[in-house]
């Protein structure tokens, strides 16, 4: 079932300045969907349309079974903005009890649920202290939590992981893991691509307000996938008939099916020439990445 489906989504702001331009994304439910692309891409602004905060100039599709911009429905919505601040005079736990108040979160729920979180974020000993002596990557997981504190069905993301450290990093990917083993579904909206890399069922790719590429990234890479075979003597003439490309003492063969080049390390053996390495390769999202934008930007591409 899909939790976000929207179609032909179009957002132009004053001065004809076109944000979107009919973007139609599906995410499912209990998966972890990654929205990626360049600065300006229109990623922020299609999180916005989701959370109500600005209203599209054309939006059709459900978020949750109801229509884009049902308010109720955002109850069951967990949400962390980019650039979030929180009242610097709060303590850790006092910023979630708020945000859980005006969630509707019971009072008792909202004391036990935040003592739990802050544990799950790594912020246990920093609850009674105020926001103001946090770090950012602190602050980061304060946002985390407080987008937890409805124990919502969908969490939406922009930026989860913005300056939080590599060992953060890694205990964000891993809670992550754990919300969609338990059912939830993540919209992750992030510019570190290794991150969604290692985290992601599928992704889309935006340039320039439009949806380039969607799927998960076996298939979009699909095309991408070879094996690269590496041998120590020079390359006898017969190779360049038995695969795709010669690039030095390396044979590149382009198919995912290993039955494909049996007969290229047989005979390989026969002749006794040492295969230093069989490898099989695929593009990896920065790859994805780059090729989306620059066939957006080649000439002759829609603007």
């Amino acid at each position: 079932m899909a939790v976000i489906q929207i179609k032909d989504v179009h957002k132009v702001y004053r001065g004809k300045i076109h944000a979107l331009r009919g973007v139609s994304i599906d995410v499912m439910d209990g998966e972890i969907f990654g929205l990626l692309g360049p600065n300006g891409a229109g990623k922020s602004t299609l999180v916005k349309i989701l959370m109500t905060v600005i209203h599209a100039s054309n939006v059709s599709g459900t978020m949750l079974g109801k229509p884009i911009g049902h308010r109720s429905t955002l109850q069951d919505v967990g949400y962390l903005p980019e650039h979030h601040r929180f009242p610097y005079y709060l303590t850790g736990k006092q910023v979630l009890d708020h945000y859980g108040a005006l969630s509707k979160v019971k009072r008792t729920d909202r004391q036990q649920r935040a003592s739990s979180l802050l544990t799950r974020l790594g912020l246990s000993g920093w609850e009674h202290k105020k926001v103001s002596t946090y770090s950012k990557g602190m602050l980061q997981r304060l946002g985390i939590a407080q987008a937890l504190m409805n124990d919502p069905k969908l969490l939406v993301l922009d930026e989860p992981t913005d300056g939080v450290d590599p060992v953060g990093r890694r205990e964000i990917r891993d809670l992550l893991a754990e919300l969609r083993e338990e059912g939830r579904a993540v919209f992750l909206n992030s510019h570190l691509l290794s991150e969604l890399e290692m985290v992601c069922d599928r992704v889309a790719i935006m340039v320039k307000g439009e949806v380039t590429m969607q799927g998960t990234i076996d298939s979009l890479t699909k095309d991408s996938r070879r094996y690269e075979i590496v041998v120590k003597q020079t390359l006898p003439q017969w190779a360049k008939d038995s695969c795709d490309e010669i690039r030095g003492n390396m044979m590149v063969v382009q198919s995912d099916n290993p039955d494909k080049i049996q007969p290229v390390l047989d005979k390989l053996r026969e002749e006794q020439l040492t295969i230093i390495s069989v490898k099989p390769v695929r593009e990896n999202l920065e790859d994805l990445f780059m090729r989306a934008v620059d066939h957006k930007d080649a000439p002759g591409a829609l603007k």
